[in-house]
């Protein structure tokens, strides 16, 4: 096969990859399990991607993991895990718009919370939990008592928005950094996996 046909087809097949399905390109595939769980997150510049993305590790990679923009059909699935970026106490609108869409395939299904968010680098402290949590997640998601975590999150300025960015680089001191810790989120998804297995 020559060269040029060769890169040709290399092409053809990666792109009917890609339109294959707008979900199915970007899902990530879960471990097999006989368990239907889900962790749904929303995100500002990618940090509670990756929380989400531990948490399902820390539950052997059973959890499937949906960025909330995917718009994902989750009346299949048992568990959900939901939680996001918090800015100006907030996490993004497509979460809450996505919460309002679904809230009958969410209700009573929640098994977990988390938030990410900078807090002046600052430990979380029972005022988050309430703020975040209590107060905003749980109202927001239907959510009973359930395990939740806060994690502290990080500042990359060339994922930022513009905008952004020029703001927060006017508070002094204010530098990149990197506070989430991947141990933390898994712990935190092998105490929901626990949870769910005293149950089930």
């Amino acid at each position: 096969m020559k060269k040029r046909e060769f890169i040709k087809k290399g092409f053809l097949g990666i792109g009917s990859f890609f339109l294959a399905g707008k979900a199915k390109g970007l899902e990530y595939y879960p471990m097999p399990s006989d368990k239907r769980i889900a962790v749904i997150y929303a995100t500002w510049c990618g940090t509670s991607r990756d929380a989400a993305l531990w948490i399902s590790e820390g539950m052997d990679g059973i959890a499937n993991v949906f960025d909330v923009r995917e718009d994902p059909d989750i009346s299949g699935y048992d568990h959900l895990i939901i939680g996001g970026s918090i800015r100006q106490n907030k996490v993004p609108g497509q979460l809450e718009n996505f919460l309002e869409k679904n809230r009958a395939a969410v209700s009573g299904k929640v098994r977990g919370l988390f938030a990410v968010c900078g807090n002046m680098r600052q430990p979380v402290g029972n005022e988050q939990y309430r703020t975040f949590i209590q107060d905003y997640l749980a109202p927001l998601s239907g959510a009973g008592q359930v395990p939740s975590r806060i994690f502290l999150g990080r500042i990359t300025w060339g994922l930022m928005e513009p905008e952004v960015c020029e703001m927060m680089k006017k508070i002094p001191g204010m530098e990149e950094y990197d506070n989430l810790k991947r141990p933390e989120c898994m712990a935190f998804g092998r105490e929901i996996l626990d949870a769910i297995n005293k149950v089930n």
